[in-house]
């Protein structure tokens, strides 16, 4: 990474060991990628009345005109919309340039910041972030630098979390100072200005209208790709499609991620869960497929509590028995590959008895991962309520015993072997909770989960 650049100042920031801070994880993108991401995150803003503050760095001015139109646009939505770039003809001529509350800021070419691309959002109810650095000759390696604009390649990251976006958006605001005092200042006030409307508003943004959009954007990019790639090689082909899927993804994973960061009570509901039902696929003898499949589950169940779907970890037993689209979990199915996963979390709601929801399901109807996630979900929570009043060590028998007694909830099979799980805890062997690398995450897919409708038909077959 190029020294004194943003996206290096904020990695040493959070290196291992830091106060407070947590490591940052980073992948690499193709530029195709990063078009459809920052497109998608930008029209977020257009969607919604959230008042931005936009900062946004290019390599070169004539990136910047190429989506000078469309920042026109944003910029009637936004408070504030700060472009960074190194100059080029007509950089500071388009109408856009000329908006009251658009500010450009001329790099020089010697800049590390001219190498980079950014894009941060900073408002009171909606935060989103891509920060990211294009390779060096050196590690393009002896391919060398690529000579189609396609295959450029970028590493870094993207983000929905609040507080690493208006940390990222200060390191940006320093690096202006040498530029414009003045707009430093003022983008000094408006950040502190969005952090006080942040600290009284109660209203966020719709996260799964956001991670929609962005799926949808990179599905279509990979759509418009296929003519434009006709002459490429297969090789550069599948590794732009894995770099698409992954990102898709990381969408999900990241809305997960910050429904933990926001519960000061259950931070680790989502990396726990996912270890349990992982610890109980192995117990059962589950294939790696399933086991994996489960994991990944685990990873995102939280994402059917999200507003307007009942979140009390027990469903609502005097609701008709149908099965209506839950939204949260139901977006899900925008990404094929995820449509089985999307199945086991929409069921994890129900109960051995038939009485649970969305579909009333009851004993073996009931997908087999589903079963499993609903009882670890609600182990888990049910441990960490209780550790409130008491040590772990005692909370793990308590929670089991309120989980064996509710015998018209969960698979009987299933509570020999969350005992068994729990013996095991309790004679010290640890749960392996690892809290996954979002941009790194591609391996949870395997060609079981991209089966799609064929297999989550399967799963729902699955038999003990």
């Amino acid at each position: 990474m190029l020294e004194g650049s943003i996206l290096k100042t904020l990695v040493d920031a959070h290196l291992q060991g830091q106060p407070g801070k947590l490591p940052l994880n980073y992948g690499v993108y193709y530029k195709n990628t990063l078009v459809a991401l920052c497109h998608a995150l930008e029209d977020s803003i257009l969607a919604s009345d959230s008042d931005p503050l936009m900062v946004t760095a290019f390599q070169r001015g004539k990136w910047y005109l190429q989506e000078a139109d469309r920042y026109g646009e944003i910029a009637d939505r936004a408070r504030q919309v700060v472009i960074l770039a190194a100059p080029d003809t007509g950089f500071l001529d388009h109408p856009t340039s000329q908006k009251p509350n658009v500010a450009i800021v001329s790099l020089q070419p010697d800049d590390p910041v001219a190498q980079e691309w950014h894009l941060m959002i900073l408002s009171p109810t909606y935060t989103a972030m891509v920060l990211c650095q294009e390779l060096t000759a050196a590690e393009y390696g002896v391919s060398g630098v690529p000579q189609s604009d396609l295959e450029r390649k970028f590493y870094g990251f993207w983000t929905f979390e609040p507080e690493l976006v208006r940390e990222t958006v200060e390191l940006a605001i320093d690096c202006i100072e040498g530029y414009d005092p003045q707009l430093r200042e003022i983008l000094r006030d408006r950040v502190r200005e969005i952090a006080r409307e942040a600290e009284q508003s109660d209203r966020h943004a719709d996260l799964s209208e956001i991670v929609t959009r962005v799926v949808g954007y990179l599905q279509n990019s990979q759509h418009d790709l296929v003519d434009r790639l006709e002459f490429t090689s297969s090789a550069y082909h599948q590794a732009l499609d894995r770099n698409l899927i992954s990102n898709e993804l990381q969408a999900f994973l990241r809305m997960a991620q910050l429904i933990d960061l926001t519960d000061t009570v259950n931070p680790m509901a989502a990396a726990e869960v996912s270890a349990l039902a992982e610890m109980m696929g192995q117990l059962l003898d589950l294939p790696a497929w399933q086991i994996k499949r489960l994991r990944l589950a685990g990873l995102l169940h939280r994402l059917d509590y999200l507003p307007g779907i009942p979140s009390d970890g027990l469903a609502d037993k005097n609701a008709a028995p149908c099965c209506p689209l839950r939204p949260a979990a139901q977006v899900l199915r925008t990404m094929p590959q995820l449509r089985a996963v999307a199945n086991i979390i929409t069921h994890q709601t129900e109960y051995w008895n038939g009485s649970g929801q969305p579909a009333g399901l009851a004993y073996d109807a009931i997908p087999l991962e589903s079963r499993i996630l609903g009882l670890v979900a609600h182990f888990q929570q049910r441990v960490v309520q209780l550790m409130a009043q008491m040590p772990r060590e005692e909370a793990l028998p308590f929670a089991l015993g309120e989980c064996q007694s509710q015998t018209a909830f969960w698979d009987p099979k299933l509570l020999d072997t969350l005992m068994l799980l729990v013996m095991a805890m309790q004679q010290g062997m640890n749960l392996p909770v690892e809290v996954l690398k979002a941009s790194s995450g591609l391996w949870l897919l395997d060609d079981t989960n991209r089966v799609g409708v064929r297999e989550e038909k399967a799963s729902e077959g699955v038999r003990r």
